[in-house]
């Protein structure tokens, strides 16, 4: 036992059935080190990293009445869950969301008046009450956007003439239009939220560099630095001074705040 695996918390791959991706769904992936076109710092913590490339997700569902059957059970670097690749009845491959509990050889479909089965997508309007969903639209047509990390599902609750409302996995519950897509199930990789990663190489590994707290620096980098030994650094805030600890910070004209029925942290 080493010190950077005393505390390690491991991920189980034993979910993971290929060691290799399907080819014609990569892509490469462009770092930016948190540079922008001039080469200026523009986000911080960001650098390094293990090479990686994007593998092309649907998150439209959008071959409809086409069964699927699943391929391979495969990680993705680039998110907490895993993903399916599912080969359709006429020969084409996609990757998809994984749900917990999709297995090899399982069979999906999307399409408008499907079974409500785990991994089936239709319009949220056609769900019946109580199904716990994942990889939501936003809009109608647009993609999943919604619900996507790893072990997160939200569930309809109700439905109205043109919306339905789903509760989300913060507790906030919000109207969402009854076109909109949704897959069913919960999103596979539950136990990610144990990983504990033990030591700062693997976040490096990841392409996060290190973060250190605004009270140890100086006041020409941060607006709570400097003072002798360790002082308090005033109020909180971040470092381009906005102030931290339950200040609102959200815009009260958004146009999408008609939508939200409760929200997360709304008193019950």
């Amino acid at each position: 036992m080493t010190p950077g695996t005393r505390h390690r918390v491991a991920p189980d791959m034993s979910d993971v059935t290929a060691d290799k991706p399907e080819k014609s769904l990569l892509v490469k992936l462009h770092r930016s080190g948190g540079r922008n076109h001039r080469g200026k710092m523009t986000v911080r913590h960001i650098g390094g990293g293990h090479k990686q490339r994007y593998r092309l997700i649907d998150f439209k569902r959008n071959k409809f009445d086409i069964p699927a059957t699943v391929k391979t059970i495969e990680y993705d670097p680039n998110r907490t869950a895993r993903i399916a690749l599912v080969a359709y009845a006429d020969g084409e491959k996609r990757y998809i969301i994984a749900p917990d509990k999709l297995q090899v050889g399982d069979k999906v479909i999307s399409g408008q008046s499907v079974a409500p089965d785990t991994g089936n997508a239709m319009p949220l309007e056609n769900m019946p009450l109580g199904t716990t969903v994942h990889n939501v639209e936003y809009h109608p047509g647009n993609g999943g956007k919604l619900v996507r990390s790893a072990g997160s599902s939200a569930q309809l609750i109700a439905k109205a003439e043109k919306y339905v409302t789903l509760k989300m996995p913060s507790g906030e519950i919000r109207m969402v239009n009854g076109k909109c897509m949704g897959t069913v199930g919960v999103v596979s990789n539950t136990d990610h939220f144990n990983v504990t990663l033990g030591k700062a190489g693997r976040n490096r590994w990841k392409g996060i560099r290190p973060t250190v707290r605004g009270t140890v620096m100086n006041p020409v980098d941060h607006p709570m630095g400097g003072g002798e030994a360790k002082s308090s650094g005033g109020h909180p805030r971040s470092p381009w001074g906005q102030i931290a600890k339950g200040f609102k910070t959200r815009n009260k004209k958004k146009l999408s705040s008609k939508f939200i029925v409760r929200r997360r942290n709304q008193k019950q």
